[in-house]
């Protein structure tokens, strides 16, 4: 079973982040809450948490890449 990591709302009115940096490489364990990757809004860098524990299995968003609120950024599996 595999998990997506969603870029999340802000709630500032934030559409869209870019990704600046991932924290891990495909196929590192990760725990749930884990800090995974970092994106850059118009307003702050924002750290995002996995969601679940298990392998990162993909990065669907490379680094310099900039998508919108909910895009899927990676993957998890369990």
């Amino acid at each position: 079973m595999t998990v997506d990591i969603n870029l999340p709302s802000s709630g500032m009115g934030i559409e869209e982040a870019t990704v600046i940096r991932w924290l891990k490489n495909i196929g590192d364990q990760v725990q749930e809450g884990e800090i995974v990757a970092e994106v850059e809004t118009a307003k702050a860098t924002v750290e995002i948490e996995a969601p679940a524990s298990g392998k990162l299995a993909t990065i669907v968003t490379p680094v310099g890449t900039t998508v919108d609120v909910n895009a899927v950024l990676g993957t998890i599996a369990s």
